[in-house]
């Protein structure tokens, strides 16, 4: 008996401990430290309403808008994850069809030889014009919110063509939203999507409502 009501208050207490005074001091901490990270990256626009997330990808599709990189899950925040393809992957290079057979359409995969072609297309670049990996990988999450500062200069002339105003305007949008490398060595330098499309259209017309997902 004595036993039992040893183990009976240790569980108690570890019980009261970590799940309750420690869950209640890291959210305070969190909520007074850096509130906005705490509670989701939130990003609102112009109107103060909530469009996304820092740390979230969406869908931009129209020419008007930075176009994220692909992702594996059609963007869905609610089921992230990755290709877990290697680099020697003939279908992360060639892709995969549906089989005609079978209903299943799980085996649908653009690979990056067809991405790359489309990107160029749609950018208007010469059909042998070298361009970054993320334009046509997708990133471990599968909704990385940012492209690399390459990616994005290379869709600064359709935004711009777009939009009607000078590539200079657009550029310069997108460097003044540049971020470097984590610590100064981790990671490249780069750009949130979302951010830059609402700086757009803050300053050359809102257009965000009509054409996002």
């Amino acid at each position: 008996m004595k036993t039992l009501v040893v183990a009976l208050r240790a569980t108690l207490v570890t019980l009261v401990l970590t799940g309750l005074v420690y869950p209640l001091v890291v959210t305070g901490l969190a909520q007074v430290m850096f509130p906005h990270r705490a509670n989701g990256s939130f990003v609102t626009d112009v109107k103060g309403r909530v469009v996304g997330s820092e740390l979230i990808a969406q869908s931009f599709v129209q020419p008007q808008y930075l176009h994220p990189r692909p992702a594996a899950n059609g963007y869905d925040g609610t089921n992230s994850g990755g290709t877990n393809l290697g680099v020697t992957s003939q279908k992360l290079r060639d892709g995969q069809l549906d089989d005609p057979a079978t209903k299943d359409t799980d085996e649908s995969f653009t690979g990056a030889t067809a991405l790359a072609s489309a990107y160029r297309v749609e950018n208007g670049l010469a059909a042998d014009a070298e361009i970054p990996v993320d334009a046509v990988t997708r990133s471990a999450s599968g909704l990385d919110p940012d492209v690399s500062l390459e990616n994005a200069a290379l869709q600064v002339a359709r935004i711009a063509q777009a939009r009607a105003v000078a590539p200079e305007r657009v550029r310069a949008i997108v460097d003044q939203l540049a971020q470097g490398r984590e610590l100064g060595f981790l990671g490249e330098p780069r750009v949130d999507v979302l951010e830059v499309n609402l700086a757009l259209d803050r300053s050359f017309g809102a257009q965000y409502d009509a054409v996002r997902r």
